[in-house]
């Protein structure tokens, strides 16, 4: 009687392995010329069907990327606040809100990267000196970085000196996380009076950035609804909202890039988009 060695299982059930022999004819097992597997059962080449169950990680695409493009990204006016580019070239922005997250951020990048797309993170400051090394990395990638403010507070309800501390605590972190100064802001909640955008503009030469594009993906209405709304939002010039602090956003971004792709747009910074429009 042959020897069995005996496997315990994690469920505790126990099962009875023949064991390893060398000698031909013991039914087990052997290699063949091209690496397939033959059973004692005649020699007869094992051929196994294909594995329906696989599935890609989600931000492989079909190969769409958005072009290599050298833009112009020095960008110079008197207009304090915009919301959208020229509307003559297939040109769209692409921002992202109140991260870096320890998660969501470095998935969108990845998502980001596979499609050579360049966008704009509106990041805030007490997450920037949180996870410094995804700030470094949204910048090594070449992507913008935009303030937010330090803590994604209502700036209407602040005093000017409150306001002009939320813009430098934030500046100053972001300088010491990736030694880049951000050339625009954008308001928390899109709030903020028309002399505190004139005195940020002063004070910080940060244009005002809102939006063209809102596909509320703060409320989780789910990824093929948020995929949906950029898209039939979409037009040149758009300035699009998005939030990397939310997974059910990410999860809608490779669909949506590659609608867009799909239409012709092309994805470029938001001081790229600027500075197209020249003076203004």
């Amino acid at each position: 009687m042959k020897r069995r060695k005996i496997l315990k299982l994690s469920s505790g059930a126990l099962i009875a392995l023949p064991a390893c022999s060398s000698k031909k004819g013991d039914g087990g097992s052997k290699i063949g010329k091209h690496g397939a597997s033959s059973s004692g059962y005649g020699g007869h080449p094992v051929r196994l069907g294909a594995n329906t169950q696989y599935r890609p990680p989600a931000y492989m695409n079909k190969g769409l990327r958005n072009p290599n493009m050298n833009l112009p990204s020095h960008f110079s006016g008197k207009s304090v606040t915009h919301s959208r580019g020229l509307s003559n070239q297939p040109y769209v922005a692409m921002t992202f809100d109140d991260g870096p997250h320890p998660q969501n951020t470095p998935r969108l990048l990845d998502i980001l990267r596979t499609r050579n797309i360049k966008a704009t993170f509106y990041v805030i400051g007490s997450n920037v000196d949180r996870y410094p090394h995804i700030v470094r990395r949204i910048v090594a990638e070449g992507h913008e970085i935009g303030n937010h403010t330090y803590t994604h507070r209502k700036l209407t309800a602040l005093s000017n000196s409150e306001l002009r501390r939320e813009m430098r605590r934030t500046e100053d972190a972001i300088v010491r996380a990736a030694a880049v100064k951000p050339r625009t802001m954008r308001p928390p909640y899109g709030a903020l009076l028309q002399r505190q955008r004139s005195l940020i503009f002063s004070d910080f030469t940060y244009p005002t950035i809102m939006w063209s594009v809102d596909p509320n993906d703060w409320k989780r209405p789910g990824p093929s609804v948020v995929r949906s709304r950029i898209l039939r939002g979409a037009h040149n010039g758009a300035i699009i909202l998005a939030h990397d602090l939310h997974a059910p956003t990410i999860d809608a971004m490779p669909g949506t890039f590659d609608d867009l792709l799909s239409k012709g747009y092309q994805f470029i910074t938001v001081s790229q988009l600027l500075a197209l429009k020249g003076q203004v």
